[in-house]
């Protein structure tokens, strides 16, 4: 069920004024305006309204700054406790002008918002419950109120409209098809958690979010992740936030998608892999240089180079009893166990530094070296990695060509058949076709002699083929 947050100071005030204008929008005799929703599974059509912009309420639920929200813990919390009061409603303006992924920069897309607002004015309506609590078109009115415009044009909920209704009807107008400005990354990770949280099947959120099912799972694996991040990134009062990943979308899903692969093979890899990958993240590596660590990266190439305050060493294997069950089970390998120790060192130095920003404390200094060290040992790693990742891929580059031939190959029998049954086929151009791959293979298998000292079955026959043919 979603937060109550109560009614606006304002909210009788806005009612009287909501239905004044009603009224006359229904008994007047020009056009009348309206906005298409979807209410209760059903679409409904609202009317339109002019409002003033002084007397409309941010919406302190609204998903589109849902994770921005823990930039400043203070006003966080009185947003929670009153989020109708003035210095509430201010926090709100200020996150809707900033950056998702730095709220202390301001965004230069709500600044493009802005300028298109002065030139053309507002093309589409937001939408308000009748207390003047806006449901769409947040963003839209903290643009308008700089710019100083009086008036904004919003359709209007029904009198029943709940908490719940202001929700769902939020989601299903920011996630339609046509939607010009997504929700930032963490918000709708966070939107999609809602739901499920609700008890909403995933297929019908995937459906909602135009999404696959397998995509819906994966963002509730990867914020299950993040909140575990934070978590152990925990300080004192210092600890990271879900804003901190929210440009590290793309190596979260690669994360997910090789840890699922490798969890099929082996577990204790997976982990291994997942929490080397999340340092590299944390220490916000490229996508490309996160793609080239794996199961094996820690033992091959970062042990060696990780100083002595990095190192931690774990015992041996001990069994973990189950609550209320006579048994017990192994606790994590311990190479997995030093990955996690790793892991959390830095995410405590992350969220350290992050919290005391330039103005660093002995602690902050500390927190910073480890950081820095980290980063160090990291890169120089990835260096012979990234040789060796080189080296393997022109290893692999032959076999996976001649793979690709023998598809093509494969598609052009089912090409012939095709042909046969339409009689379509071009026999001159497919017969100068097979002497290229004749005078193909014989190359093919005069580089194989030289390159191959000890032939397998499959060149021997290449070679022999060919000799064959020559003879």
């Amino acid at each position: 069920m979603s937060k109550d947050f109560g009614r606006p100071p304002l909210a009788a005030e806005n009612r009287t004024l909501v239905e004044q204008r009603l009224k006359e929008a229904t008994s007047g005799s020009g056009v009348r305006e309206t906005l298409t929703i979807e209410w209760r599974t059903q679409p409904l059509s609202v009317e339109v309204i002019d409002m003033p912009v002084d007397s409309l309420y941010y919406n302190p639920g609204t998903h589109r700054i849902r994770a921005q929200r823990s930039h400043d813990p203070k006003r966080d919390l009185l947003l929670d406790e009153d989020a109708w009061q003035p210095d509430s409603q201010d926090y709100l303006h200020y996150l809707l002008q900033a950056q998702p992924a730095d709220p202390s920069k301001r965004d230069p897309d709500f600044d493009a918002l802005k300028d298109s607002l002065r030139e053309f004015k507002q093309n589409e309506p937001g939408l308000i419950t009748r207390d003047g609590i806006l449901v769409n078109g947040n963003t839209r009115r903290a643009a308008l109120k700089e710019l100083g415009v009086t008036h904004m044009r919003v359709g209007v909920l029904p009198a029943s409209c709940t908490w719940d209704d202001i929700n769902a009807v939020e989601l299903s107008l920011q996630l339609r098809p046509d939607r010009r400005r997504d929700y930032s990354y963490i918000n709708r990770l966070l939107a999609i958690e809602e739901q499920h949280v609700m008890g909403k099947q995933l297929s019908d959120i995937a459906r909602d979010f135009h999404i696959r099912v397998d995509t819906c799972k994966q963002d509730l694996w990867i914020l299950s992740c993040l909140r575990d991040l934070i978590e152990r990134s925990r300080d004192g009062e210092a600890e990271l936030r879900l804003l901190d990943f929210e440009k590290q979308q793309e190596k979260l899903r690669e994360l997910h998608r090789r840890y699922v692969k490798e969890a099929a093979v082996s577990r204790d890899n997976a982990e291994l892999l997942k929490e080397t990958r999340l340092v590299a993240i944390v220490l916000n590596f490229s996508k490309t240089d996160v793609r080239l660590i794996e199961p094996d990266f820690r033992n091959r190439y970062l042990n060696q180079r990780l100083p002595e305050e990095l190192r931690t060493t774990a015992g041996t294997t001990s069994a973990v009893a189950i609550p209320g069950l006579n048994r017990s089970v192994a606790s994590a390998a311990p190479q997995v166990a030093e990955a996690k120790a790793l892991t959390d060192m830095v995410l405590r130095a992350k969220a350290v530094e992050s919290a005391e920003g330039g103005n660093l404390s002995e602690r902050g200094t500390a927190a910073s070296k480890i950081f820095t060290a980290a980063h160090e040992a990291i890169e120089s790693a990835l260096e012979p990695a990234g040789k060796d990742a080189r080296i393997r891929k022109r290893k692999q580059a032959a076999p996976d060509r001649l793979a690709d031939a023998c598809q093509d190959i494969e598609q052009c029998v089912t090409d012939l058949v095709l042909a046969r049954a339409s009689r379509s086929l071009d026999e001159e151009a497919f017969d100068e076709a097979v002497m290229k791959l004749r005078t193909t293979l014989g190359k093919l298998a005069h580089e194989s002699a030289r390159s191959i000292s000890a032939p397998g079955d499959g060149v021997s026959w290449l070679l022999e083929a060919v000799r064959q043919e020559g003879t």
